[in-house]
């Protein structure tokens, strides 16, 4: 994972735990990797990891499980989505807006540009029949 210097490390830890959450990769009630094994794969210190954790448990995006660990809740897909969708509405949609409209870029564009991305991204491609063999 490549942390970005504009915001704090436990917030982006908590938004690639959000993105893994919604994209239905830890679907709700599903254990999630405990605070040591996420520090050792993004390689953070256990206190960032555990940071992260605290900020999305008070969401109510996640809740411990003592001696078991941390798991999805059962709204928590709703939960962080509402989350993420008024913070992207209050600080990056006014950025986006202004740039396109400074760059004179048109609705039409960005409809194209957002199709491409999702089909780039995250809708399922079709296996080439080299891969279905």
């Amino acid at each position: 994972m490549e942390f970005r210097d504009n915001e704090a490390i436990y917030l982006q830890i908590a938004a690639y735990v959000s993105k893994n959450i919604l994209l239905g990769k830890w679907p709700a009630e599903q254990k999630i990797p405990s605070v040591r094994d996420l520090a050792i794969e993004l390689q953070v210190n256990l206190n960032t990891v555990m940071r992260s954790y605290d900020f999305l448990e008070n969401l109510g995006v996640i809740y411990n499980k003592r001696g078991l660990g941390s798991f999805v809740a059962p709204d928590g897909y709703d939960k962080v989505k509402a989350y993420r969708k008024e913070r992207f509405i209050q600080q990056d949609l006014p950025v986006f807006f202004t740039n396109i409209y400074l760059l004179g870029i048109s609705q039409e564009e960005i409809a194209q540009w957002y199709e491409q991305f999702k089909v780039n991204n995250y809708e399922l491609k079709p296996k080439s029949a080299d891969e279905n063999k």
